[in-house]
């Protein structure tokens, strides 16, 4: 049975193959820990899960439609800035907003695709 080919590693600018299933070589692995870390060890746990639930409660509609005129229901909670770990930016809900899904994959490709990187 054929073998399916090694493609490229994800970090910008890397050559390196790797292996079908893998995101990234070993040398950049370490570089996007987000991408190998569970939800509830970035901070999604069950505590986040009652939070967001009672925010969506207070506020039920996506405030990216409503800002232009439709009304659609939010079903994520979504940090404004995005807390890349900062537990204290993570639980500031001055820093949350009501968002439909597809308004939030929509802000999240927009800002997750060309991240910054510090060395």
């Amino acid at each position: 049975m054929p073998y399916r080919p090694k493609k490229p590693c994800a970090h910008p600018g890397c050559p390196e193959l790797v292996e079908n299933g893998q995101k990234y070589c070993e040398k950049h692995r370490a570089l996007h820990p987000e991408e190998t870390r569970s939800a509830s060890s970035r901070g999604y746990g069950r505590s986040w899960q009652r939070a967001s639930k009672q925010f969506l409660a207070a506020h039920p509609l996506c405030a990216r439609c409503l800002a232009e005129g439709r009304y659609r229901k939010a079903t994520v909670v979504d940090h404004i800035i995005p807390h890349r770990g900062d537990s204290e930016l993570f639980w500031d809900r001055e820093n949350w907003q009501p968002l439909c899904k597809e308004c939030h994959d929509r802000k999240t490709w927009r800002e997750d695709s060309r991240p910054t990187y510090g060395y």
